[in-house]
């Protein structure tokens, strides 16, 4: 009966497990199709001779060594690593807070869930839309300026508040800032609510809970959150060049040149770059914490 019993039980096991690879098949040929192959051919062509005409499949390091010996491409990749880091703070700064009050402090679910579909309201309108939506706000004359000059704060316009670092900043701070709230607000509404109530009946202020409790527990969302952010932030290029009249370079906006240019074997070497900038931020920020065990 019991050598029975165990053969029926293993059973479904069995047949769980035979069923596994074609659960995973769909998912891994998606990857291989559109994810390792693309790669691998954006890393071959990049090494593809380019004349101005044409480009030949004779291998060859030419692009790699002028962009690696340009100053205007090197800057490029500064650039777009000092608006990552800027943006990517700013939304940490604007959006951990905004989450703190959405998951931990309203209770009611109904409440939350509307304070959150408010966060991602601006989607429903068009990308370039919300983009060029800021250069009213933020032009000498806009209502930014406007509204300083009225409340006499300022004497004269701002200008870098336009067509600099400074707005690329702000527009996309505003666009992405929802990818971060989301994140740490699940996050924050998974923590007990009675683990902060013994805590504060033990005597522990709001500052030492915050320390202690709400932000190891966080730090899941944030993590999630700045993976999301960072992905957007580093392959953008459209944002810059609406918001800051093409002073700011990035490496999304060299892309968009080069194959504009058909120069493919050079817009791959920037690629290639981009892709492994990325790779190093996402592998740095998975070892922050551990997604397998807190998610």
């Amino acid at each position: 009966m019991t050598t029975t019993g165990e053969t029926a039980a293993a059973e479904p096991a069995r047949s769980a497990r035979g069923r596994t690879p074609w659960l995973l098949a769909p998912g891994l040929i998606w990857m291989v199709l559109f994810l390792l192959v693309p790669i691998l051919m954006m890393v071959y062509v990049s090494f593809w001779t380019q004349t101005t005409f044409k480009i030949e499949p004779i291998l060859t390091t030419k692009s790699w060594v002028t962009f690696f010996s340009s100053e205007t491409y090197l800057d490029a990749l500064w650039t777009t690593i000092r608006i990552w880091l800027t943006v990517l703070a700013a939304t940490i700064l604007v959006g951990y807070p905004t989450a703190l009050f959405v998951g931990l402090f309203v209770r009611n679910k109904t409440l939350q869930t509307s304070l959150l579909v408010l966060c991602v309201i601006p989607f429903w309108t068009s990308f370039l839309i919300r983009v060029l939506a800021w250069r009213p706000m933020l032009g000498k004359e806009g209502a930014i300026n406007l509204i300083l000059l009225k409340g006499g704060i300022i004497s004269q316009p701002i200008e870098a508040l336009l067509f600099s670092d400074l707005s690329v900043v702000i527009g996309m701070t505003q666009i992405y800032c929802v990818f971060m709230v989301g994140p740490v607000a699940f996050m924050l509404g998974r923590i007990d609510p009675n683990v902060i109530e013994a805590a504060r009946d033990l005597g522990a202020g709001f500052w030492r809970i915050f320390r202690t409790i709400i932000l190891p527990l966080s730090m899941p969302g944030v993590v999630v959150g700045s993976i999301f952010v960072s992905v957007m932030v580093l392959g953008e290029f459209a944002t810059s060049a609406a918001l800051s009249g093409r002073k700011v370079n990035l490496l999304g906006n060299i892309i968009v040149t080069q194959v504009g240019s058909l120069k493919w074997a050079f817009a791959a070497v920037v690629g290639v770059v981009l892709t492994i900038v990325m790779g190093a931020v996402v592998a740095g920020l998975l070892r922050i914490v551990d997604l397998r065990k807190e998610l």
